[in-house]
């Protein structure tokens, strides 16, 4: 079983690629693929404009295609977890 530095739930930035410097939770974690699901938050309203869009074709449970959304994954190796203080504890 491998090991990874985040976990689902976790608080992370990613620091390379096309979300670069916006912070996310973990959603899920890939093993098989070595990806992470993130629900990005406070994503600027440039890149707001192509999160998670998927073109799909008409089907019948899409009957007119078109944009849909869905969760953005990146490689395990992108993000870093963010630490956050603890209440009431010193962190210097």
């Amino acid at each position: 079983m491998k090991k990874y530095h985040v976990k689902k739930g976790d608080k992370v930035v990613v620091n390379t690629g096309k979300w670069k410097g916006e912070e996310a939770t973990i959603k899920a974690v890939l093993t098989a693929k070595d990806r992470v699901v993130l629900e990005l938050t406070n994503v600027n309203a440039k890149k707001r404009e192509s999160f998670g869009k998927k073109t799909v074709k008409k089907s019948t449970a899409n009957p007119n295609g078109g944009l849909i959304e869905r969760s953005v994954s990146v490689h395990v190796s992108n993000v870093n977890r963010v630490e956050v203080a603890a209440a009431g504890k010193d962190v210097s």
